[in-house]
């Protein structure tokens, strides 16, 4: 998918970055960030935990909100319920698009290690805090 780099870069990074900021006394916290297209919406589910001194677990679940084909089919624009991960929504993550994604954020936050499957159904790695801003990629 062309959109993933875009949105690792363009959403995904910024929030990661502010997640490591906020979360440095030890409390894991999440957010959920969107790339806006014509006819579609990407979602990225973010979580952020420290795991030891400098060290975070980043975990990344992505889907997409296809709009134009809920208008076709619902005569409306997709529900909110497509926007957010269970319990809360509806939407499943789609495991090729959150690879790409987080392919992408691992190079450029130098992840120490590769994407792996975290507890909760995403996918995970872990950056060093002191990441420097970057385009690897």
């Amino acid at each position: 998918m062309v959109y993933a780099q875009p949105m690792a870069r363009a959403v995904v990074e910024p929030a990661v970055r502010e997640l490591m900021h906020r979360c440095a006394d030890g409390q894991e916290l999440s957010t959920t960030v969107t790339l806006g297209g014509d006819g579609f919406d990407l979602h990225a589910h973010v979580r952020v935990r420290p795991t030891a001194p400098g060290r975070f677990e980043v975990s990344l679940a992505c889907w997409a909100v296809n709009k134009d084909m809920a208008r076709y089919f619902g005569d409306s624009p997709p529900s909110r319920d497509e926007a957010r991960l269970p319990p809360d929504g509806t939407a499943t993550p789609d495991g090729s698009l959150t690879a790409r994604v987080i392919g992408h954020l691992a190079t450029r936050l130098r992840a120490v290690d590769d994407p792996r499957p975290d507890r909760g159904g995403h996918l995970a790695v872990t950056v060093p805090a002191a990441a420097p801003p970057g385009d690897p990629d």
